[in-house]
């Protein structure tokens, strides 16, 4: 362990609860959260039905909606990668459709990169390389006919213009389509992304030619235009994606330091938590990080809230979400680490994105509630139990409560959290559910160890055979079960994730989930049996464990115990005896100050300990009172 770590640590568990406390915890998060028309579009073609996308894109042509048809057809058009059975149903019905063919169009340019990949173009084979092309020349009639029958439509030119970035079309190809766009929309915020990938150094253009494209489209864009933030993911394609600065000046630091200025300027006239403002704030967050902006990388992600975006968290991993999540823990502990110990923390200088609805988390454990909570004494995170049969019980944590230090660091939310902890050494499977309204997720634990996890959305396509066959069998392995084949169909299943859940824990013989689960976080507090076992200290926690009794609830650790007489007159004549030794350990020369800060340390214990017992005597006593009263 490096010598700068240990001198930080202090900094970091003192600092890191309060600093970003006003983020969205990370299970409210989600990667580019579709509108609620979108989602039931999305939902519906899932399982079928055209009718919800028809509609929705035929109301923004109609109302001339280009920027928001333009996200629309791009997620109906990755959602029909995998089930394009309603589209071709779609199509079938209504050959002359723009809208359909809009999402023909922009399928063709994605099956066309699914077959290349993301990998570095040193990385994609041969084969992938001819098979990617195919697919490209196959692809352009079909955005022509899309331009043709929508021909107002500019959406179909930001499909033309990534058609010729991938086909590595010449640049009076890629002028035409250009102009094409500008005709139609000359403020389209998708056409101009398109272009300024084309023009970046690792495709057609260079960094100066990127560079001048972005600030001339900025320079020119109406007040409060994303295209303000155009400069930024000039920016970022220069820092983050380029090889290394050659050796000298940067020639385009100060360029760089504009385009985040100019950003910062953007995100300010958009309210927090705007999903519009997503796609630039991410990238702005990012780009406040490289430079070591770290306060303010902080706020950006205070103004982004729960609306994470693929872009650019997918350049440095393949779980976009996991790595937006880490780099906000990081840049919080950061922070804390910069943050003198005695000294306050930097205070926010964006409000924070609105708080939205409490993402919803309850474990089921197959024991009975006094065995939880006996596992679950130095969990560090208060849990309220409650039976839900006479061998299984549900679970919560606490909202609201404040977690232990040494939970503060984790990542996950305290339910999964507290699950690692009790399932360690037992010998019963809790499984942990989670629901928000995008997702519903599970994660299997024993022994301390998760063996398995699944997520449902309703807005990706079915998950892959392997690993949800791997789950099943590990489910099934878990509660005794002869056949996973029955699980790994509901675990395959998409297009409505609260049944789905459902259905998994009656196929486990499980109790079903409590009423209300998905609504608000406390759902176990009006169960019959419902108790909370309050988080313990580590030290009260390995008392409660050898002290109380198999089969009982231990007691809260605030609950009031009447102390006997004899208690009070030990404690005090504990308190004399070791004020009187510890003051003569200071004044006598032959007690080495060894012995004399044990005499104190005892003392001041045993006084604490006093008072802490009368406080809660007089408490009690004032409580008993007022109760006498009423």
């Amino acid at each position: 362990m490096r010598l700068p770590f240990l001198l930080t640590l202090p900094r970091v568990l003192r600092h890191s609860a309060a600093i970003g406390a006003d983020l969205p915890p990370d299970e409210a998060v989600s990667v580019d959260a579709p509108d609620p028309a979108l989602r039931a579009a999305l939902a519906s073609a899932a399982d079928g039905d055209h009718g919800p996308a028809r509609e929705l894109l035929a109301g923004t042509r109609e109302h001339r909606q280009w920027e928001l048809r333009d996200g629309y057809a791009a997620r109906l058009a990755g959602a029909a990668l995998h089930n394009p059975g309603w589209l071709d149903a779609w199509q079938a019905e209504h050959p002359e459709d723009p809208d359909a063919a809009l999402v023909r169009a922009d399928l063709g340019i994605h099956q066309a990169w699914e077959m290349r990949s993301t990998e570095n173009t040193g990385q994609v084979s041969r084969d992938r390389f001819r098979a990617f092309f195919a697919l490209l020349e196959d692809a352009a009639p079909v955005i022509g006919r899309a331009a043709e029958l929508n021909p107002a439509d500019p959406v179909p030119w930001r499909i033309a213009l990534t058609h010729a970035l991938g086909s590595q079309a010449p640049r009076e190809v890629f002028d035409g389509y250009w102009a094409q766009a500008l005709a139609r929309d000359p403020h389209h915020y998708g056409c101009h992304t398109a272009a300024l990938t084309y023009l970046c150094a690792k495709w057609h253009g260079s960094h100066t030619e990127m560079f001048d494209f972005a600030e001339r489209a900025a320079d020119t864009a109406p007040p409060g235009s994303k295209l303000h933030a155009l400069p930024l993911f000039a920016a970022l394609e220069y820092v983050v994606r380029s090889p290394g600065a050659p050796p000298g000046p940067d020639p385009y630091a100060p360029r760089v330091t504009a385009a985040v200025t100019r950003a910062l300027d953007l995100s300010e006239a958009y309210g927090p938590g705007n999903q519009e403002a997503a796609g630039f704030r991410n990238c702005l967050a990012l780009m406040l990080l490289r430079t070591e902006r770290w306060d303010e990388a902080l706020d950006a992600f205070r103004s982004i809230g729960t609306h994470a975006t693929e872009f650019p968290w997918a350049y440095f991993g393949d779980d976009p979400r996991q790595e937006f999540l880490e780099t906000r823990s990081g840049t919080r502990i950061q922070l804390a680490s910069l943050t003198p110990f005695f000294g306050r923390p930097p205070q926010p200088r964006t409000a924070p994105a609105p708080a939205p609805g409490a993402p919803c988390a309850v474990a089921i454990a197959v024991a009975r509630p006094a065995e939880v909570a006996q596992a679950a004494l130095m969990c560090g995170v208060s849990l309220r139990t409650a039976p839900a049969t006479d061998r299984h019980t549900y679970v919560e944590a606490v909202a609201g409560a404040r977690p232990a230090k040494r939970s503060i660091l984790s990542t996950e939310d305290p339910l999964t959290t507290a699950a690692d902890n009790f399932t360690t050494g037992e010998k019963w499977p809790t499984l942990v559910l989670r629901r928000t309204p995008e997702r519903c997720g599970l994660t299997l634990f024993l022994k301390g160890r998760p063996l398995a996890a699944h997520e449902w959305n309703a807005t990706s396509p079915a998950p892959d055979h392997a690993a949800v066959t791997a789950t099943a069998e590990a489910l099934a392995r878990a509660f005794a079960l002869p056949d996973p084949r029955p699980l790994t169909h509901i675990l395959r299943s998409t297009g409505n994730p609260p049944r789905h859940q459902s259905d998994l824990l009656a196929a486990l013989a499980l109790p079903p989930l409590p009423p209300g689960f998905g609504d608000r976080p406390d759902v176990l507090d009006t169960l019959p049996g419902a108790r909370v076992l309050t988080r313990r200290g580590l030290l009260a926690g390995m008392r409660s464990t050898m002290t109380t009794q198999d089969g009982e609830h231990p007691a809260s650790p605030d609950a009031y115990e009447p102390r006997r007489p004899r208690w009070w007159l030990l404690r005090v004549l504990s308190l004399l005896l070791f004020t009187a030794a510890s003051v003569h350990g200071w004044a006598a020369p032959d007690i080495t100050p060894s012995l004399a800060t044990a005499y104190t340390l005892a003392a001041l214990f045993t006084a604490a300990g006093l008072r802490r017992a009368w406080r809660q005597r007089r408490a009690h006593t004032a409580a008993a009172a007022t109760a006498d009263r009423e």
